[in-house]
């Protein structure tokens, strides 16, 4: 059996957040935020909780007494350790996610909460359409350029396929103004968000296409001031690690009541 191709450069990815700037970290502030909402509307505490970031700054106030656990292929989390591990804004950039949220379900007791912030597929869904489309007119074909990022249903999938129960997927689209191009691919570098696919282009790119591509933006999806909105697409998953005290479907068949009276509807039998 071959290993297959990672689909990351994770040293790049590595050397590049260590080139982020704190101010321009306000997705994962946004995830933080958006976690320490999620656990306040949860009837239990947490005593022991992890938290998996390429930045612990921004969470050293977040989950007092927390782990702060590097992003990595392997994670430092022992087995049954934790009754909360989040997952926060890195889950986009393992070439093994469903091995990410394994590693994470073992780290977690009986009954222990996994909650993961990533980013989905809208993602800059903006700015693929004008590269795209720049780059295609130009050299006519394309280049990796933006990582592909799973969509919502497939994200719930892999906490099944991890072994967590009762799990949920949702998202949170924010978007943020830019005043150009230029303005936004700074912004992305900043913040450590930049291209590391292993196959991608390693030869400069044409100005040309970054020109082209700024008139399609501008034209398609520019705001009445001539701003550009870029979309970053936020995906909360949440799942329990399995324990008997869990609610669990009936039996088919074991209703004591029919559905229809409840909605005070005529039953119709289905076709065979």
């Amino acid at each position: 059996m071959t290993t297959p191709p990672a689909l990351f450069d994770r040293p790049a990815l590595t050397t590049r957040r260590a080139r982020a700037r704190p101010e321009a970290l306000f997705l994962h502030e946004a995830a933080r935020d958006e976690v320490q909402d999620r656990l306040s509307m949860v009837n239990r505490s947490f005593t022991s909780p992890a938290v998996v970031t390429p930045f612990p700054a921004i969470w050293d106030d977040a989950l007092p007494g927390a782990a702060l656990v590097p992003d990595g292929d392997v994670l430092d989390l022992q087995p049954a350790s934790h009754d909360l591990v989040v997952h926060a804004m890195c889950l986009h950039w393992a070439n093994d996610p469903v091995g990410q949220i394994i590693q994470c379900r073992r780290a977690l007791r009986p009954d222990g909460l996994f909650l993961a912030v990533l980013l989905g597929g809208q993602t800059l869904h903006q700015l693929r359409a004008a590269l795209g489309e720049a780059e295609s007119r130009l050299t006519g074909g394309l280049s990796p350029r933006v990582a592909p990022m799973a969509e919502i249903r497939d994200l719930g999938a892999l906490l099944q396929r991890a072994g967590l129960a009762l799990p949920v997927a949702d998202s949170v689209p924010l978007t943020a103004s830019y005043r150009d191009l230029t303005h936004l691919m700074h912004d992305l570098r900043a913040m450590a968000e930049t291209n590391v696919l292993a196959a991608r282009r390693r030869s400069p790119t044409r100005r040309a296409v970054f020109d082209l591509a700024q008139r399609l933006y501008t034209d398609h999806f520019a705001d009445p001031q001539g701003r550009l909105p870029a979309t970053f697409d936020l995906i909360c998953l949440t799942g329990w690690a399995p324990d008997d005290s869990q609610p669990k479907p009936l039996r088919p068949g074991s209703a004591k009541a029919r559905l229809a009276d409840a909605l005070r509807v005529p039953e119709t039998r289905l076709p065979d």
